[in-house]
């Protein structure tokens, strides 16, 4: 959810010039972590509304509301680490995204337990044990490393034409089809 439909990154920057006078870029965040680049990153995430609050990114409720309409389609998100992240995220859906039922919406600690078609996320580390299909979300913190073996995507529109389209391109060299009924992860 965060870094896919959330822009935690920019989240991160407001919170941060708040403190500091300073808005950081999306160019000096490449390759770094959160730690890395903001120096509270982790007293930032304990307040409260740091989770309800954050910017949805561009597109994602439009092509999400697309996909809905044609897969069926859950949220998951790694929402127990921080206490009040639970329902601040819970509210930030209910908000943003209304067509998401609650029966959609999946919390849990690591994500390795999800099984399904398709993950979309921005960390390695969620898409690299998942057995299906996986798309990386460009972030500040992944966009210099290599994809590997995940497709890489840089927005919402570059989803809707992978996923959207009458075959699902998971590599240029061979395109695989999918059934109808198929499961997206955000």
């Amino acid at each position: 959810m965060d870094g896919v439909l959330a822009d935690c990154f920019e989240q991160f920057v407001r919170y941060d010039f708040a403190d500091t006078g300073i808005r950081k870029t999306r160019e000096e965040g490449a390759g770094k972590t959160d730690d890395e680049l903001f120096e509270k990153a982790r007293t930032y995430v304990y307040q409260p509304g740091f989770f309800r609050d954050m910017p949805v990114i561009a597109d994602s409720q439009e092509v999400l509301y697309k996909l809905n309409e044609r897969f069926e389609v859950f949220i998951v998100s790694a929402a127990t680490e921080f206490p009040q992240s639970l329902q601040e995220k819970q509210a930030w859906l209910h908000e943003h995204f209304p067509f998401i039922q609650w029966q959609q919406i999946v919390f849990c600690g690591f994500k390795t337990i999800i099984q399904a078609d398709i993950m979309i996320d921005d960390h390695f580390k969620n898409l690299n044990h998942f057995k299906g299909k996986t798309i990386l979300y460009t972030q500040p913190h992944n966009e210099q490393a290599d994809a590997g073996k995940h497709m890489r995507v840089h927005n919402w529109r570059e989803i809707e034409q992978l996923l959207l389209s009458p075959q699902l391109h998971m590599s240029q060299d061979a395109p695989v089809e999918f059934a109808p009924a198929i499961s997206k992860y955000a």
